[in-house]
């Protein structure tokens, strides 16, 4: 169903300066880049569906930042708008996605045999679960699919394979209905929230670091390896009993395959930090280097 831009042609009859928001209390991606001038250039557009320029900031301008996230504050209400408001979005993707310019191309891997899983065996932390239900599909969350796969243990290579196996077959039924996934060379898989574009793909474990989790360093080591930390209860939440949700950091840019290995990597490193410190010693030389 088309978005109705009615109310758009009424603020139009305002100058762009009164309706600029007030982001001056705002940390969110599109408050660094949205200015007066580019709020007065993009206003007046919409995509064919109707989405406007406010439609787009809404959700930044009502949610001013987040306690342990810089978030990106917009949303895209179609595929179009990526193109149609490109000058707010270009900018915001690069600076969400490490420097990824508008003239890079993504690509995809969804092929679970270039996967080298090397773990930490039975050491390696287990998947978030749910009902012993190891593969899932949420229609109309926060976009319109969310393919889900997971089970205890440490055997990636096995969620990966049944991940990419049930998107396979999930598309080929679209296709069979005449549809297909929203993908371009450019901005990969399109989703509605700008941070999730390229893979769409969160690699994730829950694993206990009771050590590393409290070390100065911790941080830094993430980041090098490309990673991020939350609670186990989500975004919003913070770890308890030194349980962390750790995934891959990145979406845009790097395949499905690169972004999982990352993972694997990256989590057989920290499992080898936190039995050093276990032991009362040093792991300034497991520091892994800048990427």
């Amino acid at each position: 169903m088309p978005f109705s831009n009615s109310h758009n042609a009424l603020k139009l009859r305002f100058p762009a300066e009164d309706e600029f928001p007030d982001l001056s209390a705002h940390n969110n991606h599109m408050a660094k880049v949205l200015t007066p001038e580019l709020y007065a250039e993009l206003r007046a557009k919409s995509t064919p569906s109707g989405f406007t320029l406010d439609d787009v900031i809404q959700t930044g301008v009502d949610n001013p930042g987040h306690p342990y996230i810089m978030t990106v504050g917009c949303v895209a209400g179609d595929e179009e708008s990526y193109d149609v408001f490109k000058d707010l979005f270009d900018p915001i993707i690069e600076d969400r996605h490490g420097g990824y310019k508008p003239s890079d191309e993504h690509k995809t891997d969804l092929n679970p045999d270039n996967l080298q899983v090397r773990g930490g065996g039975r050491d390696q932390p287990s998947r978030r679960h749910n009902d012993n239900k190891t593969f899932l599909v949420w229609v109309n969350e926060e976009d319109h699919l969310r393919v889900i796969s997971m089970q205890k243990g440490g055997n990636m290579k096995e969620v990966f394979t049944r991940f990419c196996t049930g998107l396979t077959q999930i598309e080929t039924l679209f296709k069979s209905k005449n549809y297909e996934f929203m993908w371009n060379p450019h901005l990969g898989y399109i989703l509605t929230c700008p941070s999730n574009l390229g893979t769409g793909l969160r690699a994730g474990v829950h694993i206990k670091l009771p050590h590393l989790g409290k070390h100065e360093k911790f941080s830094e080591v993430l980041k090098r390896l490309r990673l991020q930390k939350r609670g186990t209860g989500g975004v919003d939440t913070a770890a308890v009993g030194g349980v962390f949700d750790v995934s891959n950091a990145d979406r845009l840019g790097f395949s499905e395959v690169e972004l999982v290995q990352m993972v694997v990597d990256g989590v057989k490193l920290l499992i080898e930090m936190e039995q050093r410190l276990e032991q009362g010693q040093a792991i300034d030389d497991l520091m892994p280097a800048q990427k």
